[in-house]
């Protein structure tokens, strides 16, 4: 009996707030509702970290440099980031999850993977289950949420995109395959640009594409995501929500569309790995003493550059000012840089006060 026909088939749901950072802001200052508004800094080399859906619509979105968000929207209103705001607000969301599991695996600040299969309120029905945390959180903080449920997590983090905002969405396991098949690559969650771009290039634009290639052929091509990439294909993922897990590492790295010879453009494009990076150990609560920046140049030659603090990083801006000093000395390079990652390690785990009572409580 395969996972498909299986009784004990999982109920995941996949929990996204809606615009994050930007919706506390709005909910915080009545005069920033309805008005498109970018959270970042607006200075040269400033990056959007979150975008209100009023902004949005004229096409600015997170990771996006400030110059360029403002030049598509030019009434965007910028806000400083208040990440003890969201920190304190994702607390307030992580409480409403523990009521209904204790498998809970935050991806950042603002999304979780929850398994309900079992779960605390004895409820049957996933879709149930995520009506009601959505509007907890509604009720608790004001903000909206968004929810995919499905029997794995790729399906249930792809449905929870497919009703945004304040919407969800439910992947069967009649109907898994059959929605991965008809997929482009490139909304694939775990598939970035440069992966879908390569897909492309060996004739793969679509779930169905990719379903029809060998397993040995996606591990040539893909090495170790090759088998992942041959499940999902398939509708099947096993990767179970872990609960608490802490990583040796987090990274997250990026290809440039053009090679970059200057600092500023290298600068700016780690900024969105920097926040990503940051945003799961604050999710965690997890904290990190060794930085390290790793530059892939043209040739395809790499190099990396790390440095440990003594003392856990308390700061996104003690994250910045470490990825400058990392940066600075390979300025200028003899030959271009096609990629950019940061990774944090010596993680340790930093649990709240908040955080303790919960455990406890479970």
């Amino acid at each position: 009996m395969n996972s498909m026909t299986s009784t004990a088939i999982r109920k995941i749901v996949h929990v996204d707030m809606d615009a994050f950072y930007a919706s506390v802001e709005q909910r915080d200052n009545p005069e920033l509702r309805g008005k498109p508004i970018a959270v970042g800094g607006s200075a040269a080399r400033g990056v959007v970290a979150a975008a209100s859906y009023e902004a949005r619509k004229f096409g600015v979105h997170s990771a996006m440099p400030s110059v360029t968000a403002k030049r598509k929207c030019p009434a965007l209103i910028f806000v400083p980031p208040r990440f003890d705001v969201y920190r304190a607000v994702s607390q307030q969301i992580r409480e409403i999850f523990a009521e209904y599991t204790t498998i809970i695996e935050p991806l950042s600040l603002d999304e979780a993977y929850l398994d309900v299969s079992q779960n605390l309120k004895g409820m049957e029905i996933a879709t149930e289950i995520a009506t009601e945390i959505r509007a907890k959180i509604k009720q608790v903080t004001g903000l909206n949420a968004s929810a995919g449920i499905s029997y794995n997590k790729f399906l249930a983090k792809m449905a929870s995109d497919l009703n945004k905002p304040n919407g969800q969405a439910v992947i069967t396991p009649k109907n898994g395959p059959g929605f991965v098949e008809a997929l482009p690559v490139k909304k694939f969650h775990g598939v970035g640009p440069a992966t879908a771009e390569k897909m492309h290039r060996l004739g793969i634009d679509t779930g169905a594409d990719l379903k029809e290639k060998t397993l040995e052929f996606l591990v040539e091509h893909f090495g170790k995501s090759g088998p992942y990439f041959y499940g999902i294909a398939r509708g099947i993922d096993e990767r179970q929500v872990k609960p608490d897990r802490v990583r040796k590492s987090v990274g997250a790295e990026d290809t440039f569309s053009h090679d970059v010879h200057a600092y500023e453009p290298a600068r700016e494009g780690l900024q969105p790995l920097i926040e990503k990076v940051w945003g799961y150990c604050e999710a965690n609560g997890i904290g990190a003493k060794t930085v390290t920046l790793k530059v892939k140049y043209a040739d395809f030659n790499q190099i990396t550059r790390s440095k440990t603090v003594p003392a856990p990083l308390s700061a996104i801006a003690d994250l910045e000012e470490i990825v400058d000093l990392l940066l600075s000395p390979i300025f200028p390079p003899g030959k271009g840089i096609r990629l950019l990652g940061v990774t944090l390690s010596s993680l340790e785990r930093q649990a709240s006060e908040a955080e303790l009572q919960l455990q406890l409580a479970l």
